[in-house]
This record gives C-alpha cells, sequence and structure tokens, in this order.
C-alpha cells in the first residue's frame, strides 16, 4: 500500500448553531437584525458567518447597503434550520410539566386596518391566556417579509393566497362606501350626482378593490386625498374631508362614518390565515395561529 503524499482536509461539519445563525440572518437581513433575534452583538454574527463560509468554500451571503441577501445554498440551509427548529421546539412541548406555558416570540405580518381592527383586540384575550408569549408586528402591504421568513403568521386580505403558504380562509371581506355621519354627503344620489370629494389610497395600492371600484363607477371622480393606507382613508372621511370605499368590519363601529351602500360586491375579498409549512408545527406559531382562527370575527 502506498501512503497517501497529501493530507486530504477534513470537510466543514455543519453544527446546529451553524444553522441557527444562517437562518437568522437570513430572517432579518442585517448583522443587527440577526444578533438581536440571537442574543448576541453584531460582530459575533459577522465572525460566525466569516467561519462558517471559511469552512464551506463558498459565500453564503451575498453583501450590500441595504443587508445581507441569502444565496441559493443559504436558503437551503435556512429550510433545513427551520426543520431542526420546529423538531426541537416539539421535543420541548412534549417535555413540557405545563404545557399551557407556550413561549417565545411570534412575527405577525398584517396590514394596518387588519391589525387595528382585528388582529390586534385578538392578541389582547391571548396574552392573558399565554404571558410568556411575545409579539411582533408588522404593518405592511405584501407579502414579501412571509417569503422570506421574515414572518411567522400573515393575515392578509387576498382572493389568491401564495401557493407556497398554507392556511385558511377566515371569511369575507366586504367593502361598502362611507361619508361622515354629520357630513353633507348623506345619500348615494348626492355621489351620483357628482358631489362628493373622494379619499383614496390610490398612489399606495393602485389595484385595491376600492379604487378600481371607484374608478369604474365613477371613472370622472379624482381623489381628493390620496393617502397610503385604508386606516387613513376612514379617518379621513370620519373627519368630513370626503367619502371613501371602507372595510365594513372597520368602519361599522366607527361612531362618526354613515354607510351610503350595502356591501360591493365587486370589493369583496378574502380574509386568509397564512404560515409557512415548516412554521405551522412549532407550538407558538400554532398557539397563536389556532388562536385568531378562533377569534377573528368579520361582520
Amino acid at each position: 500500500m502506498i501512503a497517501p503524499t497529501q493530507q486530504q482536509a477534513t470537510p466543514y461539519q455543519l453544527g446546529a448553531s451553524d444553522l441557527e445563525n444562517v437562518l437568522a440572518l437570513v430572517r432579518a437581513g442585517t448583522l443587527a437584525g440577526a444578533g438581536e433575534r440571537l442574543g448576541v452583538d453584531p460582530s459575533t454574527v459577522f465572525r460566525t458567518l466569516q467561519r462558517i463560509e471559511r469552512g464551506l468554500g463558498q459565500a453564503l451571503f451575498t453583501r450590500s447597503r441595504t443587508g445581507y441577501q441569502p444565496l441559493e445554498l443559504a436558503q437551503t440551509l435556512a429550510g433545513h434550520a427551520e426543520h431542526l427548529e420546529s423538531a426541537l421546539e416539539s421535543a420541548r412541548s412534549a417535555a413540557q410539566i405545563q404545557p399551557e406555558r407556550v413561549s417565545g416570540t411570534v412575527r405577525i405580518t398584517t396590514t394596518d386596518t387588519i391589525l387595528h381592527g382585528l388582529v390586534a383586540p385578538a392578541l389582547a384575550a391571548l396574552q392573558g391566556q399565554h404571558p410568556l408569549l411575545q409579539f411582533e408586528l408588522h404593518a405592511g402591504n405584501d407579502l414579501a417579509s412571509l417569503t422570506r421568513r421574515d414572518t411567522d403568521i400573515a393575515v392578509r386580505a387576498t382572493r389568491r393566497p401564495p401557493p407556497h403558504l398554507v392556511g385558511r380562509q377566515v371569511g369575507p371581506i366586504r367593502m361598502a362606501l362611507y361619508a361622515a355621519r354629520q357630513g353633507p354627503m348623506q345619500r348615494y344620489a348626492d355621489i351620483q350626482a357628482g358631489q362628493a370629494l373622494w379619499v383614496a389610497p390610490d398612489d399606495a395600492l393602485p389595484d385595491h378593490t376600492s379604487v378600481l371600484w371607484r374608478k369604474r363607477h365613477f371613472p370622472k371622480a379624482v381623489a381628493s386625498y390620496r393617502v397610503n393606507s385604508i386606516l387613513t382613508v376612514m379617518e379621513l372621511v370620519a373627519l368630513g374631508l370626503g367619502v371613501g370605499v371602507l372595510p365594513v368590519f372597520l368602519a361599522h363601529a366607527h361612531p362618526g362614518l354613515v354607510a351610503l351602500t350595502e356591501a360591493l360586491d365587486e370589493c369583496e375579498t378574502g380574509l386568509w390565515l397564512l404560515t409557512h409549512p415548516e412554521a405551522r408545527h412549532l407550538s407558538r406559531v400554532a398557539t397563536v395561529y389556532a388562536h385568531l382562527a378562533r377569534t377573528l370575527v368579520l361582520e
């Protein structure tokens, strides 16, 4: 037998902590954000990433001024890390003497309208049942954060939820045309006569069903106030600055608003509760998801 002239390098052995670091950076997109999730300073995250990349012999992220973008291998490792995270949490749940003591942080993304009108009131009751739970709430108008694994649960108004997510439709979101209760516009006929000013989210949500409905039925009407959220539409309408199309679940309880129409069939969408297939078995995520599924009520 001829002895090898050069000792072969031992392949780098990824550990659970390595996967945890990669997943944190994939979710956060920045060293500071990953460090906050891991409970370490950003320099520690950076040094750990350098060690992993040197060991693997390839980069896992591209760096830019906006943060760290995961390459294909990092995405693959993040997927394995989520499976490991799920398995560990399942094991911890099984070992808990008091299984009702669910703990940890659950990240929820939704719109400001749904957050204020539905999600926040539901979470208030859940906090009393599970005081060790913490919540990170993000109000935005897209599902990108859930796709990037930045979020555990999304609550969205949509007709077609993304196929890579799992979830259920909570119910229909109905819309109607509203005006200020003490304002000059008290009849739909006044709107048809072209006497109304409009408040709408044209710039922020150009494809929103309320915008499309107004342009279809009142093509000559121009929004006097264009805002970046449906919640702001409601507040300006209540102040008497114009009329606007609003979700019934949000507007019906506002004392300063009056409905000028019945629910508009063309504007109806579904309220969906969505999560990752990998995350739905985590006890903290499953607990919050089940609670929201039971308590989110649409009028």
